[in-house]
This record gives C-alpha cells, structure tokens and sequence, in this order.
C-alpha cells in the first residue's frame, strides 16, 4: 500500500464505497458502474486546466531553447509516458529526442513488469544523467501516488540541473515532492482499490495528450486543426497527406498530390505553394520568416 511521507494512504490506494460488491453485481451493472466512475475523471481533469496551460507554457519555452521534454514514470505512468512519447513523431514530423519517456526498469518494463524498478531512487537521476539531462530540458514526472521513489529521484536531479520539473499525479493526501507546476487531478478511489490503470491512468493520459498536443500546436505542427508537419510513413498516413493538402489550400486532388510531390512529401510545404501559388524555394522563405508558423506564411490574422 502507498504511503506517502505524511503516513496518510494516498487516495488511489482507498476502497471505493461505490464498488464495494462489484463482484456479485451483473455485467450489464458492472460496465454501468465503471462509466459512472469514469465520469469524475472529466471533471477532475477541468479542475486543473489552469496548471495544465502552465506546464504547456514551461514546455513551449524549453522547445524554444532547443530543450527536451522528458516523462519519468514507473509501471502504468510510465507507459502512458513511452504511448504519448512515441506518438510525437509520426503526428508531429519531429526527432524521436524531442519528446521522451523513462520507465523505472528500462524498455523491458513497458512489456512485462519489472519487481522493485520503481523502488529505486538512484535510478530515476542514473536515466537522465544516461541521455545527457540539461537545464534546458523539462522534466514530467508522472506517478499516481505521488510518491514513487524512482520519479522522486529523477525530480530531485532535475531540480539539481535548473531544470524545469512538473508533476502529474492524482494524490490530494501527503508531502508531494517539489515541483514548478503540481499538476494533480483528483479522481477518487479507483472502481477497483489500487489499480490505478484505471481512473488514474485515464487522467493522467487526458493530461499528457493536451501538454504534448497543444505544445506542438504552439510550435506551429498543427495549421487550423490540421497535422501539417505529419510523416506520411504508410499508405494511411500518405493519404491522409493529401486530403490535408486538399483542406488547407483549398484545392483539388490532383493539385494536392502534384504539390505534395514538388514538395518531396512536405505537407506545410506544399500548401503554401499551393495557395500563394509559388515555387518551393519562395515558399521555404515564407516559411522561415514566420518561423514555421502556417497560418502567419499564408499572411493570415490571429483568430480571437
């Protein structure tokens, strides 16, 4: 069981009054149940929409620094660090360093759990000190307790550099460690007492999905609601290229896939070229001068 320094239990690791007889209930009540319980992490998600917009503010800066950002978890948490980490370059068109998740044990515990990893403070400074952690990078903890001695180790180190740290946890109770932004929805007992795969989990990847997300958009990979700095590596996703080609310069398919090709596969590319009706080097500067920024190429106005 969890215990934070306080000696008080944390809250996801409390029996759930609500799910007390979940095992003798239908399944039709059972599914009802876990969909009333799932509604609470919604909520408990907007609560931190304020800390939430900090964190995306602190990474936005260590991007602009040339910085990382680097998740640290253990278990659940750092899966759901390792899926959101490794979805930045296919959707976002960016190196694999930009975005990146440590797991107590290393790349064989996203697959099978590894008994104690999490235990072990000096472990979470030992994997950033392994890919070179600076002062320019961000470092988010994620634990659902709060209080997991190999997230609490990385934080420390981090803190060390000068460091950006923030923390997303779903624990009210007990002494958290330091942090720049806490941020720290608060779910409740989960359906099932300490598997905290389940609302926590959920929660946690809500969080995780906007601060990379809206991070990106920020940094101009995203024109409109449309993913312009995608890496079309399959047939999907090079389909996909195209409609988005279509969407954003206003044009039809043969003159997506033409500008898609002038363009070597740059979807941004190929739509300026497309509506300011330029060449690829004329479009490149545009481009540059409004420092990727689509919409500002295109000479369009900030919207309200």
């Amino acid at each position: 069981m969890t215990i934070g320094n306080s000696g008080r239990v944390a809250l996801t690791e409390t029996r759930n009054p609500r799910t007390m007889y979940i095992d003798r209930v239908s399944t039709r009540e059972a599914v009802r149940i876990f969909i009333d319980e799932d509604r609470a992490v919604f909520k408990a998600v907007e609560a931190c929409s304020e800390s939430i917009a900090q964190a995306v503010e602190l990474v936005l800066a260590g991007f602009r620094k040339g910085g990382r950002l680097i998740y640290a978890g253990a278990g659940t948490s750092g899966r759901l660090g390792v899926l959101d980490a490794s979805e930045c370059p296919p959707t976002f068109g960016v190196s694999p360093e930009m975005v990146m998740a440590l797991i107590a044990g290393g790349e064989r515990a996203v697959i099978n759990a590894v008994e104690g990893a999490e235990d072990n403070t000096d472990a979470g400074r030992q994997d950033l000190e392994a890919i070179k952690f600076s002062k320019n990078d961000v470092l988010l903890g994620i634990t659902a307790s709060g209080t997991t001695p190999y997230v609490s180790g990385a934080i420390e180190y981090a803190r060390s550099t000068g460091a950006v740290t923030v923390l997303l946890t779903c624990n009210p109770y007990g002494e958290l460690p330091k942090t720049d932004v806490l941020i720290n929805p608060a779910v409740g007992p989960e359906v099932i007492t300490g598997s905290t795969r389940l609302k926590s989990g959920t929660a946690c990847k809500l969080v995780l999905n906007m601060i990379s997300s809206i991070s990106m958009i920020r940094m101009g990979k995203v024109f409109e609601n449309l993913m312009v700095d995608l890496l079309a590596t399959n047939k999907k996703l090079q389909n996909r290229a195209i409609r988005i080609v279509m969407e954003g310069a206003r044009v039809p398919n043969y003159i997506a896939e033409a500008k898609l090709q002038e363009a070597e596969g740059d979807v941004k590319l190929a739509i300026v070229m497309a509506r300011s009706d330029v060449p690829a080097d004329v479009a490149r500067q545009k481009l540059k001068e409004a420092n990727g920024i689509l919409y500002k190429a295109l000479g369009e106005t900030d919207h309200e």
